[in-house]
């Protein structure tokens, strides 16, 4: 393997493991420090305030636990399995923060309930979104990463 693709994957799993661990302290924090009292930060506009949810995104489909616990396995090793695969950083980023949010979340429902069907922690509140937590973030901010760096790659390719 050369050291372009082995620096990528480790970029990919770096990421990750970044995620996963701040994932983790985060509701460990939000457990302990919110179980009773939610806090306003920034002046209102944001509440930190302990949730769980047993589906996915929006608290949708929370009768499906084991649908979105299969679905995040399921990136979970097609990025895993690819990852040393040689791509531009921002690839390995992307796809890093869409590794850990999944892994973060997949830890919850192993640690929180039976099999894969425990309920996710969610503790951000920011009034004029759904609750959410640092892998739903990292998720989201993957995505849209990675729907960027592809896009430009689009343009770039047909201006070419």
């Amino acid at each position: 393997m050369d050291a372009a693709r082995r620096r990528g994957g480790f970029v990919v799993l770096g990421i990750a493991l970044v995620v996963v661990i701040l994932d983790r302290l985060t509701k460990v924090w939000a457990e302990r420090a919110l179980a009773v009292h939610p806090r306003d930060v920034l002046g209102g506009l944001l509440t930190l305030r302990l949730t769980t949810n047993s589906g996915g995104a929006f608290s949708m489909g929370d009768r499906a636990p084991l649908f979105f616990a299969s679905a995040a396995i399921v990136v979970c090793v097609v990025i895993v399995v690819t990852a040393f695969r040689s791509r531009p950083a921002a690839h390995g980023v992307a796809l890093g923060l869409i590794l850990g949010g999944a892994l973060g979340n997949l830890v919850d429902r192993v640690v929180r309930g039976p099999g894969l069907t425990g309920r996710v922690v969610d503790f951000i509140d920011p009034h004029v979104w759904p609750v959410f937590n640092v892998a739903d973030a990292s998720i989201v901010c993957g995505a849209i990463l990675l729907a960027v760096v592809a896009f430009r790659e689009g343009r770039a390719e047909r201006a070419g």
